[in-house]
Formats: structure tokens, sequence, C-alpha cells
């Protein structure tokens, strides 16, 4: 069995962590004390593949997981909510004071006094794994705790577990909606570590789930349980395949491998579908071909950018359900046949599909109407250097006037930092626009070559 270890940090990261374990023990039958419902006892006894997720002490359940944040407002509710008894009470870790919006705060004086602590708890259930393969973090670009810490921690993992994965479930910041006014420099700072220590990072914005929510589920006046619930079922389609041991499923070193083409270009965009309200399901077609269609329509799509301006380099689908495999083979030719979508010259199979027979299931009285098959679509686009453009952008209007840099520079950091962490940005933006024109290079300097001859 190979062990994942999730990493819920700061108060995004919590919040998200709490919607997902929500999500997986009702697919696994587990209740909120973590012990099993004696319908699926024999079911998942026999089933060792719940043990990816979870650990098993006997007599219940308990999720192979930390809760970190600086501060203990959010964690208090997971202290006294619903689920208290699942976790671990030592795997809920808090400090005395946030991080306050400040990158340097997370990483350099409050992140110090508590990473020695993490660190340990994180060995202790490492030592419990028969087989680890890697770590799940969960965070926000945006936040003191969740840029700065997570790029603490990152660099620690890195040191004692470098032959491990590292896969990144990200809130990228939004182009409209923000609530944190130093959020350029957090993300830069944060994105600057974590290009050399992240193997995949999958993003999402709030502005593009809120249009979700407002557009397709018809919710007047969203909240970040709406949010929270909408992205644990894309974690809960990503991580299907390890939890789930049927059907023709993608394993968790697959990502980067499949969706990864260099080092650097590790962002892949997530749409989900389908997303129905209840009202409308009863009006909605659901099948593999329908579904396909909506994973590539922008509505659908979590990350605020125009697809159409990019070529994509590669694409991971992932269904849930028991949809034909002959049914998915038919819906992926008739995509590429219909050049609805765009790929790199440089990568002529640009598809990795996924499917496990476990149908989706949803939480009681939440906003997705119940159906019989999902599927999540990770696509890495060329596309997204409009985002990373749109951030540097805000970077640099506040960087020239040195605004609000003094905070941090009180916090232990140095002035020429900032300017690392942009240049490096400068050219992961620069990486995007070669990876979308290399085959035209190549092509050129083939020709030429053959004029030589």
């Amino acid at each position: 069995m190979k062990e994942i270890i999730c990493l819920h940090v700061g108060q995004a990261g919590c919040q998200i962590g709490h919607a997902c374990w929500e999500l997986f023990c009702l697919e696994h039958g587990i209740q909120p004390d973590g012990t099993l419902l004696s319908l699926n006892c024999s079911i998942n006894k026999s089933d060792q593949s719940i043990l990816t997720f979870f650990e098993d002490i006997g007599y219940k359940y308990t999720p192979r997981m930390l809760y970190i944040d600086l501060e203990t407002t959010v964690l208090d509710e997971v202290r006294t909510g619903t689920y208290r008894q699942l976790f671990h009470p030592d795997r809920i870790i808090s400090g005395k004071e946030d991080a306050a919006s400040n990158y340097a705060r997370g990483y350099f004086t409050i992140g110090k006094e508590l990473i020695n602590h993490v660190l340990d708890q994180i060995r202790r259930i490492a030592n419990q794994c028969h087989s680890l393969q890697g770590f799940i973090i969960f965070h926000s670009f945006g936040g003191g705790t969740g840029s700065g810490f997570t790029s603490l921690l990152m660099e620690n993992l890195n040191i004692d577990y470098s032959k491990k994965t590292h896969i990144e479930f990200a809130i990228f910041p939004s182009p409209k909606l923000s609530t944190i006014i130093t959020e350029p420099y957090n993300t830069i700072l944060n994105t600057h570590i974590g290009l050399e220590y992240a193997d995949c990072v999958f993003i999402v914005d709030n502005e593009a789930l809120w249009d979700i929510c407002t557009n397709l589920l018809n919710i007047k006046q969203a909240n970040f349980i709406n949010i929270n619930r909408l992205i644990s079922q894309v974690i809960s389609n990503i991580t299907a395949g390890s939890r789930f041991k049927d059907g023709n499923t993608i394993d968790f070193i697959e990502f980067q491998t499949n969706l990864v083409p260099f080092p650097r270009i590790h962002f892949p965009l997530v749409s989900y579908a389908p997303i129905y309200s209840i009202e409308k399901s009863y009006h909605e077609q659901n099948d593999t071909q329908t579904l396909t269609q909506d994973l590539f329509h922008r509505n659908n799509q979590m990350v605020k950018v125009e697809p159409s301006r990019g070529k994509y380099m590669s694409i991971a689908i992932i269904y849930r359900g028991s949809i034909s495999p002959i049914d998915i083979n038919h819906t992926i030719n008739k995509l590429k046949n219909d050049r609805k979508i765009s790929f790199v010259d440089w990568c002529p199979n640009g598809f990795k599909i996924g499917y496990t027979t476990n149908p989706p299931i949803y939480v009681p009285g939440g906003d997705l109407a119940p159906v019989k098959y999902s599927a999540v679509s990770l696509a890495n686009s060329t596309a997204l250097v409009d985002a990373w453009a749109r951030i540097n952008y805000k970077f640099d209007l506040m960087y020239s006037k040195r605004a609000f840099v003094h905070w941090y520079i009180s916090e232990g950091m140095e002035e020429n930092e900032f300017n690392e962490a942009r240049e490096n940005l400068a050219a992961l933006e620069q990486d995007y626009i070669e990876a979308g024109h290399d085959s035209i290079r190549l092509n050129s300097l083939r020709s030429s070559l053959l004029n030589q001859e």
C-alpha cells in the first residue's frame, strides 16, 4: 500500500481540508467518530485502498493528515465540530498569533517557532507508513501562512523526503476579487520557492468558483462552505485512483509524469463536470460526450483565464461512474477530430485518461445534484501565462513605490529577495511563451539544416 500524507496549511488549506475529509468519510462509509458503518464493514476491511489516506488504528480510522495554522480560530472550529473525534488531537497544530497576511511572518518569525513541531508530527505519521508515496499540500498563494509557512515547510520536506512526490492544491489570486492587499507579494514569493520544490500544483481561484456557484448552481449569496465543497468534489475525483482500486485509475505519481512537460511548467488548470443544481438536473443530459464537452467550457473552468488564447501541452481526464471505456475512446477521438481544442505541435498524444467505477457521492444538503457520472480535467495550457502576467503586473505596481515592503523587511526579509522572486516569475512567464512557440523554432531549424545538406 502506498500511503499519502495530507498537509492543510493556513485558513484556506484547513477549510478545504475539512470539506475534503467530510466527503472522503462519506465515500468510504466512515462515521464522524472514525468507526465504519456496519453495512460497509466487510467491504472496507477487504479493500486496503482505504489505507492510502486513512490509518487503521484497530477500532477506528483516522486520517493521515496535519492541520497547521499560525492562529487558532479556524482550528478551534475543527476541535469542536462534528468530526472532532475523527482527527488525532496532536495532528491539529496551531500557533498563538497569525501571519497577518505577511509572507515574512509565516516564513521567518512566527513560522520558525512552529516548524520543528510540525516536522516531528510528519515524521511520526511517515514512520507508520509502509511505503510513503508523497504529500499533498493544501494552501492559498495569497495568505501569510498559506504562502510563507508553506514555503518554509516545502524547503524542509525537500531535505527529509526529497525522493517523495510533492503535489499542491492551491488557491490562486483572482483577477478582481481579493481580500488581501499584499496578495501579489505573497504569491510571487511563494511561487519562487515552489518552482523548485513542488512537483505539480493544481490551481483554482475564488472568482471563478464564485461565478460557478452563481451561474451554474443558482446560489445567490455563495459562501466559503459552498466553494470548499465544490473544491472537495474535484479533489475527490483526482484522488479516486489512489483510494479505489477499480477501473483504469491514474496513480498519484502519474500526474507529474503525464502533466508536466518541463519541471517549471507544473500548474495545470482544473475543470469539473457536471455542475448542476438539483432543480436543473432533471432536464440535463448526463452522458460521456456531454460530460467531456462541458470540461472544456470556460464556465466549468476554475481559473479565470481564456483557454482559446493558448494551446494545451497535456490533458488528464478522470471519469467516475460506470462509464464504458469504448464510450470514452469514442468521445476523445471525436474531440480530437473536431479540432475544438488546440495542442502544441510538439505533443501529438495529448490525452491521459483514467476512470474508476465508483460513482461520485455528494454531501447531504449540498449544492450539487447527485449524478451517476462525473469527470475532472487537469490541463496544462500555455493560456496560464495571462494569469502570471496579471499577478506580475500587480506586483510591479506596488513594488515600484516600495509599498508595504517595510513590513516584510521588519520581519527579517531582505529587499533583494523581492527582486530575485520577481525575476524568477518573469522567467516563468517567458517559459510559457516559449513552450507555445517551440515547435515553430524547431521546424525552422530543421528546414535550415536540410537546406544546408
